[in-house]
């Protein structure tokens, strides 16, 4: 099942960090099941994926912290 659209980055973040612990751990063994294997190699292909959109990752970011800046502005003038 997957995450629910308002919290689908925010869990997915901490299931990936997760996952870097045990990638730098060295649980990457021969003894990993088929499945983990291709999960593994999925996870390689989406994180290349992520890492060649940086641009519009951090545009995304930018373009919220804009807004919330406005937000906070407007209601700081009531």
């Amino acid at each position: 099942m997957g995450n629910m659209s308002y919290c689908r980055f925010e869990n997915t973040a901490a299931d990936l960090e997760d996952c870097v612990h045990a990638i730098e751990n060295g649980e990457m063994t021969v003894e990993m099941s088929d499945y983990e294997v291709d999960a593994l190699q999925d996870l390689l292909n989406h994180s290349l994926s992520i890492a060649a959109m940086k641009r519009e990752i951090e545009t995304a970011i930018d373009k919220w912290h804009e807004h919330d800046k406005k937000m906070q502005e407007e209601e700081n003038e009531y």
